[in-house]
């Protein structure tokens, strides 16, 4: 039978129909969120949780057999690594700080000692608590340091040339542009672990996965963004290329650096976001820096929906109970305290003098897209044993399902009474 009901006489569709029906409908509750995102009091990615949740109820309804995250991994790796890499691009397009260290110092304090610190907590936290292996526990930890370019946008920085860039929404904006990548080197370290190569290794490690894949990443991000900018300009100055076209040049850019990183055997994720930080740099005030921006904007927010409605529609009852009251009582301990506590250390004696600016920062480490590549990155090279395998996943899924919750509603709001309280104090100076 057809699956659009093509058949001779009363015949109804098959389960594909209704769920092109779905989609249809989650696309249109997206444009109706996207439209006034900053007038509400949560943010998008809520809207399409619900909407992947309740597809995920329907679907065990009709007795559908769906997508796992541990079942599938590849499909869940390729998807979300299309969502990171336009929002990395993206993110580093939107940054206008001169490089150099009294700029950057607060994000690097966030990726030097706030990331490693999250690392050390949720490993501890899941050898002592949850009774995960030291690889387990290292790898749940370094899928969970990293922050998200995707679902942080609510607490970003705006597009080029939008506004001056506030530094608490900075500050977020560069430590999720960043660390996305610089995570990397610890997945492996986890995988090495969990094979019992890391005693072997590590030297190999440490050359090739942390100085190779990170200065390479840093130079061909650079490279190829610049060149990249300066192609689409020059084309652009000799009419031989239509300005209503910037969007699609920045997909075509974006997916060049990170095919050109990952042919090298270097960090995609860095080189891309790099690559957004050259093509900004070059001719910084020129109206294409907008229009690009632009279109790899409507690229991120498609991948975004896509793969927040996937991971909505993968969830099982059995499925969240996996993590159990350890793996869930995680996903609190992460948000409250281990994500605050490693940020204040991180930024005593930064350039975040306010306490409601550290608290700001502190507060929004959202977990979201990011962590669910890792994830399927950890499950898809097979290193830990099944059944802990099965604890990490979905103990990343329950974080990243909290902080979603949590972060999402909490986002407008405090974003609004920080931006008031510095407006007050600008008005009253």
């Amino acid at each position: 039978m057809s699956s659009l009901a093509a058949a001779p006489g009363f015949s109804f569709a098959e389960p594909y129909a209704f769920g092109v029906v779905f989609v249809g409908l989650a696309v249109m509750a997206a444009v109706a969120a996207l439209s006034h995102q900053h007038e509400r009091a949560f943010s998008a990615s809520l809207i399409y949780l619900a909407l992947g949740a309740l597809g995920a109820v329907l679907l065990s309804l009709a007795g559908i057999e769906w997508l796992h995250p541990v079942d599938n991994p590849l499909f869940l790796e390729r998807l979300t690594e299309f969502a990171v890499v336009f929002a990395l691009f993206g993110t580093g397009l939107s940054l206008d700080r001169r490089l150099s260290w009294s700029e950057w110092q607060t994000p690097a304090r966030l990726l030097l000692v706030a990331m490693p610190l999250t690392i050390v907590a949720v490993a501890l936290f899941a050898t002592q608590i949850m009774g995960l292996s030291l690889a387990a526990a290292v790898l749940l930890g370094a899928a969970l340091a990293p922050t998200d370019p995707v679902l942080a946008g609510d607490v970003g920085v705006g597009p080029p040339g939008e506004e001056e860039e506030f530094e608490p929404n900075f500050s977020l904006t560069s430590e999720a542009g960043l660390n996305d990548g610089l995570a990397f080197p610890f997945v492996l370290f986890g995988v090495l672990l969990a094979k019992g190569q890391a005693d072997s290794r590590w030297l190999e490690w440490l050359a090739a996965d942390v100085f190779y894949a990170l200065i390479g990443g840093v130079l061909i991000g650079w490279i190829v963004g610049r060149a990249a900018a300066a192609s689409v300009q020059g084309l652009r100055d000799r009419k031989l290329l239509s300005s209503g076209l910037d969007g699609y040049h920045a997909i075509a850019i974006t997916l060049i650096i990170y095919g050109v990183a990952e042919v090298a055997g270097v960090y995609g994720f860095l080189a891309v976001f790099v690559g957004g930080l050259a093509f900004r740099r070059y001719e910084r005030g020129h109206e294409m820096h907008a229009n690009v921006h632009f279109g790899v904007e409507q690229a991120e927010k498609l991948t975004e929906l896509a793969c927040v409605l996937m991971l909505g529609s993968m969830l099982t009852l059995p499925g969240l109970l996996v993590p159990g009251w350890k793996g869930w009582l995680l996903a609190v301990v992460l948000i409250v305290a281990i994500r605050p506590v490693s940020c204040l250390v991180a930024l005593i004696g930064s350039k975040l003098e306010r306490p409601g600016e550290r608290a700001f920062v502190s507060w929004f480490g959202v977990r979201g897209i990011g962590t669910l590549y890792y994830v399927a990155f950890m499950v898809a090279a097979g290193a830990l044993e099944p059944g802990e395998q099965r604890v990490v996943a979905w103990t990343a899924v329950a974080c990243v399902m909290l902080s979603i919750v949590v972060h999402g509603i909490t986002a407008g709001p405090s974003l609004g009474r920080l931006l008031a309280g510095e407006r007050a104090r600008a008005e009253a100076a």
